[in-house]
């Protein structure tokens, strides 16, 4: 591994946020991309960059990622998709995610990612996915091999703009075994319903695949509805829009008196978890009703009234992030300290797309390895 993990202290002194155990559920493989490794692959199939300078091309995609945009948020993935569209490609990337989550004390990680947008070298979707598969089974091996430990699982994503929904949800099924836990929708969320997929969605079901939905991130409340009635979604993927269905009705000296509409009241009393990532939902615009900056994050509001929220990341490479410097900056934000930090974790562990079982064990793990922190 070429990785060096950055140290992050929980606000005030303490715990050693990096080195705590902690559960991903939400980033994406062409989000997480290494800039050398971009710079080499794109070098071995002749494709031009912004600079073939890493850390200036760090620079550049964090730059141009803070658009306040999803729409231009997005552009940005036509660089690391584009040299992830051979076998190669897609297994070093997918191994190097590995050994960077791991890094960052990551023990459980969920990476999604869109088959269908790496097909423009000849590759199908089952070579496609077999192929981050190897990868991912690679980083698993490396970690093990320096006496860590990490499970890794795929969620498939379909794009909204497509028409492609059912037959990736049929490639879920077909490698549910090997590999990939989950489904999910992703792309321009307004204007594209999770009901323009509903055939995938219904298969899905019928397969008793668990799915997460983008919703309440660049479109609101109805995109969100669509997400749990028509996607059948057992997670919100962002879901931070929730916020605008709870509504503020008078405050005093001690405290803020709320009303929560039927909306906010389902997903709350159904422990439906939010995929929340603060720095990721600054750049995309997706909380400017509230203000631009982390403090104006309904984060704080949804954990304090008992909404299910987990801690992410998105795309580490478009917002020069990690696990570890989001539970950084909400803990220098909003105070949080290290036993707040292990309820994020162990929500997110408890919403895992893994058996009962195996669930309660991830979160034995986590509580074990926060026990002395």
């Amino acid at each position: 591994m070429n990785t060096v993990p950055t140290d992050y202290l929980l606000s005030g002194g303490g715990a050693n946020i990096s080195a705590l155990p902690k559960v991903s559920l939400h980033d994406h493989l062409d989000g997480g991309l290494r800039p050398q490794t971009i710079i080499e692959l794109a070098d071995e199939i002749g494709y031009e960059l912004p600079s073939t300078d890493a850390g200036e091309l760090a620079t550049w995609f964090s730059k141009q990622s803070n658009s306040g945009s999803l729409v231009d948020y997005l552009k940005t993935f036509e660089k690391t998709v584009a040299v992830m569209q051979t076998e190669e490609g897609l297994t070093r990337v997918a191994r190097e995610f590995v050994q960077d989550l791991a890094a960052d004390g990551v023990i459980y990680g969920e990476v999604r990612w869109a088959p269908e947008q790496h097909l423009s070298r000849g590759l199908s979707l089952d070579a496609a996915v077999e192929a981050v598969q190897n990868g991912l089974d690679a980083g698993v091996d490396d970690v093990r091999a320096t006496g860590g430990e990490i499970r890794i699982g795929q969620l498939l994503s379909a794009m909204r703009q497509s028409d492609r929904g059912l037959e990736i949800a049929e490639l879920v099924v077909r490698h549910r075994d090997t590999g990939v836990v989950g489904f999910d929708i992703a792309g321009p969320e307004a204007g594209f319903p999770a009901g323009r997929m509903r055939d995938a969605f219904d298969y899905l079901a019928q397969h008793f695949i668990p799915t997460t939905v983008h919703a309440g991130e660049a479109d609101g409340l109805a995109s969100i509805r669509g997400a749990l009635f028509d996607g059948r979604a057992l997670r919100l993927g962002h879901g931070v829009r929730i916020a605008e269905d709870i509504k503020h009705e008078r405050e005093d000296s001690e405290n803020t008196y709320v009303t929560l509409g039927r909306l906010a009241q389902w997903v709350k009393d159904r422990e439906i978890p939010l995929e929340l990532s603060p720095q990721s939902n600054l750049q995309t615009g997706a909380i400017t009703q509230w203000g631009k900056e982390l403090i104006d994050h309904p984060f704080d509001v949804l954990y304090q009234l008992g909404f299910h929220v987990t801690v992410n990341t998105d795309n580490r490479l478009m917002s020069n992030t990690t696990l570890s410097k989001e539970l950084a900056l909400l803990s220098a934000t909003f105070g949080y300290d290290v036993s707040d930090l292990e309820v994020f974790q162990v929500n997110a562990a408890n919403a895992a797309f893994l058996s009962a079982e195996e669930r309660e064990e991830l979160v034995d793990e986590i509580n074990a390895g926060f026990e002395n922190a």
